[in-house]
């Protein structure tokens, strides 16, 4: 599968807000990762691997649950600027560091909230609810199930590939996808498990 291409100034706004992550995680310790080469690779690269998987539409209602330092939502929302990216986490000072980085980025369509995804009300559901390292398939789709429409997925960016936790999913949702992502540059296996309400959960 292949991604539509990247906006024209979508380069410049991806270093520039690797240039806030820098200055900001000196005092805020927003990411683990420290050098700026391992940042490219370990959150643009690894958030941008996933474009091709969602939907190919011109406008998407997105949230990114445990968004933490903003990845993946941050790149999604440059790289697709008609969609609506919902940036959530529980943490009020990576907040307002995303909320500082949607400002400077000029990305109108981005939202920070902070809340614990168990307590966010939105005013709709969203076509995608997605999540990178928040926690286990089953506790995700327990937290973000009701926040993702009907017709919606819910994309968990993984490792290894998670045989044990698919085992342990509820039948609210079914697993749809599981394709292995080839991140330029990094090193590592990488899985993105995507899922659609059951009919009957909806019921």
């Amino acid at each position: 599968m292949t991604a539509a291409p990247l906006p024209a100034d979508a380069l410049r706004k991806l270093d520039a807000y690797l240039d806030l992550l820098v200055k900001w995680n000196r005092t805020f310790n927003l990411t683990a990762i420290r050098d700026r080469p391992s940042m490219v690779t370990h959150h643009l690269n690894d958030a941008l691997a996933i474009l091709p998987h969602l939907p190919d539409a011109p406008a998407l209602r997105v949230l990114d649950v445990g968004t933490g330092a903003g990845v993946p939502g941050i790149p999604i929302a440059i790289a697709r600027p008609g969609w609506r990216v919902v940036l959530l986490d529980a943490n009020q000072k990576k907040v307002a560091f995303l909320t500082q980085a949607a400002i400077e980025l000029e990305l109108a369509n981005v939202e920070a909230v902070a809340s614990r995804v168990e307590d966010y009300v939105p005013a709709a559901a969203f076509d995608v609810v997605v999540s990178r390292a928040f926690s286990d398939l089953a506790s995700f789709v327990r937290g973000a199930r009701r926040l993702v429409a009907p017709q919606g997925i819910l994309v968990a960016m993984k490792g290894a590939h998670p045989s044990d936790e698919i085992a342990q999913l509820p039948r609210s949702v079914a697993v749809v996808a599981e394709p292995a992502l080839d991140v330029p540059g990094l090193d590592a296996r990488r899985h993105l498990i995507i899922m659609r309400p059951t009919p009957e959960a909806a019921a």
